[in-house]
């Protein structure tokens, strides 16, 4: 019976179905024949009254405030001042602005939407080819969930119950490497298409005027993340923060916004919280239904029995996570493949921390594959740019990524370092 639930909602999945509908109905059914009706509808209200998913809805309705409301602006223009004059100067700004903006945002899409808005057409206008100014925008922009504070990484922590302000440490070293090494690919490739340098050379006092209006923006990851590691706050009330912090800029400060388009942003905002917290309150307990019916031992005793080492597994689930990545966006992923996994961690001597780092590098790649890549759309649409040659200017940041992955992977101190370092496992 459980296999054939199991190849149902493969089924449903490949008929289109929307995830919650399908681990929804797939969790039911299993619950139902467990006659345990009452323990799902328990399950589902018990798994929504989380103190850290109330940090979700908070930061979803934060990023929609810095999109709309002139922040990144402010963060492009502050970039431009001081790498503008460089040559391939403006495919160092959307990297180093796509970088600030995920500080903020802790979404990959929303940082790909406001920095392709404006940096797309800059780009264009600065000579750089379609393909490749589309290509930047896009893998920068998988940032936004790698730098924290992350949603990927709110999600992972929920569901492997472990320290979501440890995993934003985590992501911070990875993060700046790459932001290194797309910002070394921008670099040789326009010295190698001899493309034009088009920023002037500012005097200091200009980069400082541009940097001092960008300052407000740049003082709210300061503001959350110092409040959240110097114990002011808790995660969801950062999160409440950085919603409330980027309200007060979009509307006083950089004007992007008007009072009037408030309710607007606000319902964009909760709308989109929505789709994550509908799709957590059923994926949950799917996760725990597999817990008790003891699939996870079972799987751990395979792969004793099989003498599969830590870095074997660790291969093999890179490529599986790479694969479903191409067909379902990064939440569906994580709901269908951590309830599996988890379990199998410690006894394969794998820290959940770097594990979910590890996830997070696998779903920045999953955002620029194609079929089902959505930086990949989004961009292509932003940018009004046609979805083949989005694609092909992927492919040298995709072949990057990987790089990066295998590097996360089999260096856990790249991920463990600075965690370790600022806040010591007890």
């Amino acid at each position: 019976m459980t296999t054939a639930l199991m190849f149902m909602f493969l089924a449903l999945l490949a008929l289109g179905i929307p995830i919650f509908l399908a681990l929804g109905t797939t969790s039911l059914i299993l619950f139902y024949q467990d006659d345990a009706l009452l323990s799902y509808a328990q399950r589902v209200i018990d798994e929504l009254n989380s103190v850290p998913l109330l940090a979700v809805p908070y930061f979803v309705i934060a990023a929609t405030f810095m999109e709309r409301g002139g922040i990144a602006r402010a963060l492009v223009d502050a970039a431009q001042a001081w790498v503008g004059e460089i040559r391939g100067g403006v495919g160092l700004v959307a990297i180093m602005a796509c970088a600030l903006f995920a500080t903020m945002s802790g979404s990959s899409v929303a940082t790909a939407i406001a920095m392709g808005t404006i940096l797309i057409p800059a780009m264009l206008r600065s000579g750089y080819s379609a393909s490749f100014s589309s290509g930047v925008v896009a893998s920068a922009g998988t940032l936004g969930i790698l730098i924290p504070p992350s949603l990927a990484f709110v999600v992972y922590g929920v569901l492997a119950d472990v320290s979501i302000p440890r995993l934003f440490l985590a992501g911070v070293v990875p993060a700046l490497l790459q932001t290194i090494m797309i910002s070394a690919y921008i670099i040789w490739f326009s010295r190698r298409n001899n493309y034009a340098i088009t920023g002037d050379a500012l005097s200091r006092k200009d980069k400082f005027r541009h940097t001092l209006r960008a300052l407000p923006a740049l003082s709210l990851p300061i503001i959350v993340l110092g409040g959240l590691y110097g114990g002011f706050v808790t995660l969801s009330e950062s999160a409440a923060l950085s919603a409330i912090v980027a309200f007060l800029l979009a509307l006083f400060v950089y004007r992007g916004m008007a009072l009037r388009d408030t309710l607007g942003a606000l319902a964009a905002g909760v709308r989109n919280a929505a789709v994550i917290m509908i799709i957590v309150a059923v994926a949950l307990p799917f996760g725990h239904w597999i817990t008790e019916s003891g699939i996870g031992a079972k799987l751990v005793g395979l792969l004793q029995a099989w003498d599969v080492k830590g870095w074997q597994f660790l291969l093999f689930l890179n490529v599986v996570l790479l694969f479903l990545g191409m067909f379902l966006e990064v939440l569906s992923v994580l709901m269908i493949i951590m309830p599996l996994i988890l379990p199998l961690l410690e006894p394969l001597g794998i820290n959940p921390i770097h594990f979910g780092v590890l996830v997070v590098v696998n779903m920045e790649i999953a955002l620029l594959s194609p079929p089902l890549g959505l930086n990949l759309f989004v961009v292509s649409d932003v940018g009004k740019i046609p979805l083949v040659q989005v694609i092909r200017g992927t492919l040298p940041f995709f072949v990057l990524l990987l790089g990066l992955l295998l590097m996360v992977t089999y260096i856990p101190e790249l991920s463990l370092w600075l965690p370790n370092l600022l806040m010591p496992p007890r």
